[in-house]
């Protein structure tokens, strides 16, 4: 109002320039700029739109948690840092740290969670599950140790093989007569564990599944006649009591697959036993297990592979199988019972002649048979029409573990395209990956090698141990890749075998042997 008057004041000299005091040109009105824009837009050229990648799901919630991450990492430095201040400068009691400590926890706890579910798996037994790491006898320092606590008293073979340094390998029968002097010692370890370790020594008892039997029905035994001390607690003392009788087992031989899932099985129901059950109660508890044990996953489960297999063997079949397997003996049987007609061709070799008493067995029984070794299966196999052959494990690679000899006898069926059916209890199924026969291996007595039978005058090698360039090498098992085997036979039915980790995964998830 004041500019109007400013302006009249000074109409009488026209040198002044008063642009400034004009009023503003008439604003437009707001459809009318929006109408302008509009038409400009028409004239002009589209710009280009720069749209953002599209992220997925998983890129979007990592870009999340590490955002998080960065958020309590830099609330955790802020507390930090005054927490130390205030430290420096007044000393605080300790009620005020324990706050500050709630209050961090409190901000990290969500993302500690976050990462907790992210990383680790959601079991929480992971590490008990991995398996214990194989002892290295070319460790001397670790060997020294073992043989301090050990009962079996063994002697290193002279001619060590360089390349199964890492396998123990010690001169037989020395161990037998100093064993079975300790047998009445009553400390020393229970009388069923003990009479089981020398069978075990001395080829009694050979098998997969025998040799579990008679493990289980020892430690249901010594589970009956087992007392809790007074200052102990029975899920820890029982547990190291059955560690115990297995280091005396391995020392005597070392164990099969099969065996370490039945100590696991084992191990894992002592550990889950309530700790409201009375001493007599854990161990009905317990040896109902074995006994359960025992029958689901060894006995009922040949029933059920002995059913699904005989669906394979067609009339004027030729079936071969190798050494001698139960699982595989009682298929033959079942098959004659049915009144079906086929021969069986049974190859054997050296040095055990497992074969040979499979031959009697089957004779007997009225089945057509037919005996070579394994150095002629190549000029048999153009005769047969399915391989039947046991296991001693497989593992999670599809990969066969079994008698050496095995995986010879596959390839040459795979040469000739006759299918290999491979059965097995699915007890014997392990998470272990294994690629030759080297890293994991069982070495028998080298002088069954030397040896001819029956004629001793033959013996070329009677004193191979003097000469200190000659070495022999007695191996147990082989390995079988899963490219020659057709079909695994289990008690879960006929599968494949890139199918052994879904079986493995649903034995975990059961808890049955881990």
């Amino acid at each position: 109002s004041s500019r109007p008057d400013a302006v009249s004041d000074l109409d009488d000299d026209d040198d002044i320039d008063v642009s400034w005091a004009r009023p503003p040109p008439p604003a437009f009105p707001e459809p009318n700029k929006r109408h302008l824009t509009e038409r400009k837009n028409e004239h002009a050229p589209p710009t280009p739109v720069s749209q953002k990648p599209k992220l997925s799901k998983a890129e979007r919630r990592a870009i999340q948690e590490s955002q998080r991450a960065a958020k309590a990492a830099a609330k955790e430095a802020g507390l930090k840092s005054t927490a130390m201040a205030s430290d420096a400068n007044t000393k605080q009691p300790k009620t005020a740290k324990i706050s500050l400590k709630k209050d961090v926890n409190q901000v990290n706890s969500p993302v500690a969670s976050d990462k907790k579910t992210g990383e680790r798996p959601p079991d929480k037994d992971r590490k008990k599950d991995a398996p214990q790491p194989r002892m290295q006898f070319d460790d001397t320092h670790r060997v020294v140790k073992a043989k301090k606590r050990s009962v079996v008293r063994q002697s290193e073979a002279q001619n060590r093989v360089e390349l199964f340094r890492h396998l123990p390998q010690y001169a037989h029968g020395t161990q037998l007569p100093d064993l079975e002097s300790k047998f009445f010692q009553p400390d020393l370890m229970h009388p069923s564990v003990y009479k089981v370790g020398l069978q075990y020594l001395s080829g009694d008892i050979s098998g997969g599944n025998a040799r579990c039997i008679a493990m289980l029905l020892a430690f249901r035994e010594a589970i009956n006649d087992y007392s809790m001390p007074s200052e102990k607690i029975l899920n820890r003392d029982l547990t190291a009591k059955i560690s115990s009788y297995v280091s005396f087992l391995i020392e005597c031989r070392p164990l099969s697959i099969s065996m370490g899932n039945a100590i696991r099985f084992l191990k894992n129901r002592i550990t889950k036993l309530p700790l409201a059950f009375s001493e007599s109660e854990a161990k009905v508890s317990l040896q109902s297990d074995i006994d359960r044990f025992i029958n689901e996953k060894i006995i009922v489960a040949d029933k059920v592979i002995v059913s699904h297999a005989v669906t394979k063997i067609r009339d004027g079949d030729v079936l071969l199988t190798f050494g001698s397997a139960s699982v595989v003996e009682m298929i033959f049987d079942n098959a004659h019972e049915l009144g079906k007609k086929f021969r069986v061709v049974v190859v054997d070799s050296r040095p055990n002649h497992e074969g040979q008493g499979l031959l009697r067995r089957l004779v007997a029984k009225g089945i057509s048979c037919t005996y070579t070794h394994i150095n002629a299966v190549s000029y048999i196999m153009h005769e047969v029409t399915r391989v039947f052959l046991g296991a001693s494990s497989v593992l999670s690679n599809g990969t066969v573990y079994s008698r050496v000899g095995t995986a010879l006898v596959a390839m040459v069926a795979h040469a000739f395209g006759v299918p290999v059916l491979v059965c097995c209890e699915a007890y014997k199924f392990h998470e272990r990956v294994q690629l030759d026969s080297i890293c994991f291996n069982e070495l028998g007595d080298p002088d069954a090698i030397s040896r001819v039978p029956r004629d001793e005058s033959l013996s070329n090698l009677k004193n191979w141990a003097e000469n200190e360039n000659l070495h022999l090498l007695n191996l147990k098992y082989d390995i079988t890749p899963s490219d020659y085997v057709s079909m695994l036979i289990t008690d879960y039915g006929m599968l494949p075998p890139t199918s052994v980790p879904v079986i493995v995964r649903e034995y975990r998830r059961e808890h049955v042997w881990i």
